[in-house]
């Protein structure tokens, strides 16, 4: 079944774009991994925050993704960008009204 990780990173005051432009970089390795879907997202009310939805083939997919090498450099590069709150979910999906 699907995986899902949705969750919010906060940012340093004035550092989303940043933040942004780390998560939103080409990653075929990604893909080849698992994922099937990767989604950053902003929403100006919150000026300081950035949204993903991340959706796995599995859980354990999505676990072995934080070993590959750009994915520890991404985390590596934004980790500095962050204010350190994150929320999070993460749950299996089980249907959807767009798929048989």
């Amino acid at each position: 079944m699907t995986f899902a990780n949705v969750g919010t990173l906060e940012t340093a005051p004035g550092r989303r774009d940043e933040v942004v432009a780390v998560l939103t970089r080409p990653n075929p390795e990604l893909r080849a991994a698992g994922c099937l879907s990767y989604e950053v997202g902003v929403d100006d009310a919150a000026p300081d925050t950035v949204f993903v939805i991340e959706l796995w083939e599995s859980e354990r997919a999505h676990r072995a993704s934080l070993e590959l090498s750009s994915v520890r450099a991404a985390i590596a590069e934004a980790r500095p960008l962050l204010s350190g709150r994150t929320t999070g979910d993460r749950f299996t999906v089980v249907g959807s009204p767009l798929h048989d």
